[in-house]
Parts: structure tokens; C-alpha cells; sequence
């Protein structure tokens, strides 16, 4: 069983409680539309972010500027933002043990290493647990500020003479690069935000760019593909609609598709705050 030190601990009233490490906070979540469960859990919170009155925390003081947590295996660097994010998005945790499994069992009998690349990658998670499991990495994001957070939780895990490629840049221009290159990948991520800037400003919009995406992943996959993941935290992209999304570009594969889940211990109500699909070979 891997390392773990994240729990989630209560949710409802438009919130979650939750603890990374020794640090417990409370945090706006739109899908809780239910009542907490234990009140009294929630006194516990060394802080709590809200949007209803701006873009604001409360008892960021308390806090340390930065603190480190195991997350299934990942030794992560964590640190409150301006905007309620802290450095992972736990729900995604099932996905780095899932990648894992892929990746070891795609490695038995190969000569080379199977070759994971990581699309929009934040502080990485899924980069990480990938390199643990032996793949060789690309690590895709278009802030320079993430990239270095990733380089950085790198280091913590023991990673930085690992087999991976830190890249800033806009994905697409990336993807395209890459295609002309003839580079290819066995496994890709990709977790497209609703809406965001490349790396000189370049605007993506979920509805309007995650076609060309896909298109261009088609386009850098090997002869012998693995695995392409597709995540979103975009309202409306349901599980479904991002199978459907990976059926139209990548023929011959089998598909899955469902919730990200954060889940606690006992009658913690499992709390969905995303979709992934999934596209098999």
C-alpha cells in the first residue's frame, strides 16, 4: 500500500474539509450540494478559502509557507495560492496508481522504456508516479512557475537524475513540434484546463481547443500505443462526453469512462469533482 497522508474529511454546504498532512482546510466545492455530516469535524479547519466575498482566505497566517505530504506514494511540496489551489488535486491520485499498473505491464518484455507524456501537467503528480513506475517522462506545462513546482517535487522523490523532459510551453505548438520531429509516446495525459494561456499568452478554451488537442495527440502516439488518458474539471464535459471525444480520434482502442472521486474513510460521502475517459490498446 502506498504512502498516503491526504484525507478527505467532511463535505456539504458548498465546501470540503480536508487533510494534507497535518495542515486541515476548508475549501469551496459546488458539487456539495448536501448537508455536512459532522459540524463539530469542521472546527478543526487552520484555514478556509471562499469565493463569495472575492478571492480570499482566511487563516492563511496560520499556515506554513510551505509544507510536505506523501500522496499515494508521491512525496508532494504543497502551498495555499491566491486562487484556493494548493499544489494537487487529490482526485486524481487513482489515476497515478492506475497509470502505474499501465505502465509496468506495458514495460514487460520491452527493450525500451515505455514513454509517458503528460500534457498540462501541473506540479506532477502523474509525472512522478509515472518515472517511479519506470517510464521515461515529458512533463508539458505552459507556466514556467508549475514546471518548477514539478522540478522541485522531483527532487523530493529522489527524481532528479530520472529520464524526464521538463517542457514550458503551449501544448498544441508543442504536440505539432513534436509530430514534425517524429518523436512519439506510448501513454499520454492530458488534463485541458476550461480555460487558460500558453506560454506567450496563447488563449485556450476547453469548447474550442480540445478538438485540435486530441488531433495532435493522434498525431505523436507510437505505432504500438498503450494508453490516453483524458481528464476535466470542466462543468458539463461528463464521463461520456469525453468517451465520445476519445472514440472519434483514436479507432481500435477500448474505452472506459467515469467520475474522479475524492473519497474519505467510514460513511465519508465520496465527493465527485471531475470526469476521465479512457482510451485503451
Amino acid at each position: 500500500m502506498s504512502r498516503n497522508e491526504y484525507a478527505l474529511l467532511d463535505s456539504g454546504d458548498g465546501h470540503k474539509l480536508e487533510a494534507f498532512g497535518e495542515v486541515i482546510l476548508d475549501r469551496p466545492c459546488a458539487q456539495a450540494v448536501w448537508q455536512v455530516r459532522e459540524p463539530g469535524l469542521w472546527q478543526n479547519a487552520q484555514a478556509r478559502f471562499t469565493r463569495k466575498e472575492g478571492l480570499r482566505w482566511f487563516g492563511r497566517g496560520q499556515l506554513p509557507e510551505s509544507w510536505e505530504v506523501w500522496i499515494n506514494g508521491v512525496r508532494m511540496r504543497l502551498s495555499t495560492t491566491d486562487f484556493g489551489h494548493i499544489g494537487v488535486f487529490p482526485e486524481t491520485r487513482s489515476l497515478w496508481d492506475a497509470l502505474r499498473q499501465v505502465i509496468v505491464r506495458a514495460a514487460e518484455g520491452r527493450r525500451e522504456p515505455v514513454r509517458f507524456l503528460n500534457l498540462f501537467a501541473y506540479s506532477g503528480g502523474a509525472t512522478l508516479a509515472a518515472a517511479q513506475a519506470g517510464a521515461e517522462c515529458c512533463h508539458v506545462d505552459a507556466s514556467k512557475g508549475m514546471v518548477q513546482w514539478a522540478r522541485d517535487n522531483a527532487d523530493l522523490n529522489g527524481l532528479e537524475g530520472a529520464s524526464i523532459r521538463w517542457i514550458v510551453d503551449d501544448v498544441n505548438k508543442f504536440l505539432q513540434r513534436e509530430a514534425r520531429r517524429g518523436r512519439v509516446y506510448d501513454v499520454v495525459l492530458l488534463d485541458p484546463p476550461s480555460f487558460g494561456r500558453g506560454k506567450q499568452g496563447e488563449l485556450y478554451k476547453i469548447e474550442q481547443d480540445l478538438w485540435t488537442t486530441l488531433a495532435n495527440v493522434r498525431a505523436v502516439l507510437s505505432e504500438h500505443p498503450v494508453c490516453v488518458y483524458l481528464t476535466s474539471h470542466t462543468p458539463g464535459f461528463t464521463p461520456i462526453l469525453l468517451q465520445n471525444l476519445l472514440r472519434s480520434f483514436f479507432v481500435g482502442a477500448q474505452f472506459s469512462a467515469g467520475e474522479m472521486l475524492l473519497e474519505g474513510e467510514g460513511d465519508v460521502l465520496p465527493l465527485p469533482s471531475g470526469t476521465w475517459a479512457r482510451a485503451d490498446w
